[in-house]
Formats: structure tokens, sequence, C-alpha cells
């Protein structure tokens, strides 16, 4: 059996992971940061479960992840709980929303510390493995990344990672805190972050692209022009379009991460099974010529 396992390891401090991971955002029905409609609460859970049975031991997940009936931390805790050893549950804190729903984008420093126990509630934890500080567009992030440095201290946050940022931002963190990973938006056709990637890399720290099987388009969905080479690799290996996307993702370095989400078994399957898939030099290539253009 395929498992993600085969996708290879990579350390997050001193917390091993299999390089495909699980992202729980699809698992309530949003969409970003929309709300959406609610997926089976009874469905959600099982796909986790699932998740964790194919060697997922890395799972994305937020406070502000959830629909008007579904929240992913209570699904992850519901599913999961008592959690495996070796499972490593990252989340986010800057942006939240109220407990009508209402979209809050960013916390100031003195609130974070309370998103950091909402996420520890909600997963019914001790400590938090990793949580990263997604911003919005600050020129410094020093201030806010200071007070998460400052719940590692007290022992409410284990590693430290940042989210959505830019190059510069991971010398201020890094001067405040380790840094152990950076999650931003990367993929075929999508270039936004290689400057990161490549610092990454040389750093020893861990890049975990998001929106990696939507490319540049995001939520909307892949574009046409690298759709069309995508497609091509796709049909060579017999996968589907996402597989490939998830294969090159992983192919970008060893220390670059995956975590696809999903709310449907079949999904989940197809895209643990990429842990699995090897493109070759030309084909990686070719993505990677979309991936230039773009």
């Amino acid at each position: 059996m395929i498992s993600a396992a085969d996708s290879g390891t990579w350390k997050l401090g001193d917390l091993t992971v299999n390089r495909m991971g699980f992202g729980a955002m699809r698992l309530t029905g949003s969409a970003a940061f929309d709300l959406g409609t609610p997926r089976s609460r009874e469905r959600s859970i099982a796909v986790l479960r699932r998740a964790v049975e194919l060697g997922v031991n890395h799972i994305d997940t937020a406070a502000f992840y959830f629909s008007r009936l579904r929240s992913a931390n209570e699904l992850i805790s519901r599913a999961l709980a008592p959690y495996p050893d070796d499972l490593v549950i990252a989340t986010k804190v800057g942006p939240g929303r109220d407990p009508s729903g209402e979209w809050l984008p960013f916390a100031r420093p003195d609130q974070l510390r309370g998103q950091v126990e909402e996420n520890l509630r909600q997963l019914g934890r001790d400590h938090l493995d990793l949580v990263y500080l997604r911003q919005p567009g600050l020129a410094s992030i020093a201030e806010h990344f200071g007070a998460l440095a400052e719940l590692r201290e007290a022992g409410l946050v284990r590693h430290l990672g940042i989210s959505n940022v830019r190059p510069e931002h991971l010398g201020q963190a890094q001067a405040i805190a380790p840094v152990v990973s950076v999650q931003n938006q990367y993929g075929v056709g999508s270039t936004r972050s290689r400057e990161l990637l490549r610092a990454c890399g040389e750093q020893g720290v861990a890049f975990v692209p998001f929106f990696a099987i939507a490319g540049k388009g995001r939520e909307l969905g892949a574009s046409d022009t690298d759709q069309a080479e995508v497609h091509a690799v796709a049909r060579a290996h017999g996968v589907t379009p996402a597989q490939v996307r998830l294969a090159w993702t992983l192919r970008q370095g060893p220390h670059v991460l995956a975590i696809p989400g999903t709310g449907d078994p079949d999904h989940l399957a197809e895209n643990v099974a990429a842990a699995a898939l090897r493109l070759t030099d030309e084909e990686t290539a070719r993505l990677d010529a979309v991936t230039d253009a773009g």
C-alpha cells in the first residue's frame, strides 16, 4: 500500500514528519477565508482517520478554519484524540473570526496569546507543536513574532513558523527565535515565493506551499496556461493532474512539504498516492518552464 512515508521525511525542529501531509481547511466546507457549505461531520472525521492510516503524520489547521457548522480543530480532536505519538499538528494565528463568524483580518501582538489558547482548547492539547504567524502585509513582523516567541519560552508552543510572508520577514523572525517552517503560496504556474523557497533550503527551514494543487488560480482553480502541460504529464503516468502537481511540489527540494486538503476519501487516497509518483527530469523541466513563464 502506498503511504505518505513514500514521500520521505523532514524534521520540523525535533519533530520528524512525512513530507506528504494533510491540510484541514476543506474539511469544514470553507473556501479560503469564506464560510462555505459544511460537509458531513462523520465523513470529515473518517477522512482524518484514514489520513493517519495512510501514514500522514503532519496536519495543518487553524482555529479560523470553520464554517457555519464545522470547526477544523474540533473535527481533528474528535477524530484523532488521543493523538498518535508521532502526529504533528501545525496551526496558525494572526487572522481570526468572532463568535458570529465575522472575519477579523489580524490580531494585535497582545491578542496572540488568546488565539494560541483558543487552539489549545479546541485541540485538547497542553502545547502546540508548531504555530505559524500568518501576516497580512506588514513591513515588519518583529513585534508579533516576538509575542509568539514569549509563548514558546512559556511552554505553550514548541516550534514557530511564518506564513504569507516576504523574504525579508524570514530574517526578521530568525533574529528573534528559530523558525522551523515557512508557509507560502507556491505551485506549478505560481512563482511568487521562489526566493523564499531557495532561502529556506539554504537554511534548513521547511517550506510548505499552500494552494499547491490549484496553482496561480488558488481556490478558483488552475489556469489554462499551465493546465495543458500538467494534463500531458498526467496522461503519460495515468494519474490525475492534482497528483502531478503534488509530485512536482515534492521535487522542489527535500525541505518542501505538501499539505493538500480534501473532504473526499477518494481524493485523499489519490493525494497520498502522489507521494510515490516520480516525475522524470524532462517532465519536471516542462513544468518548471510553465512556472518560469508564469
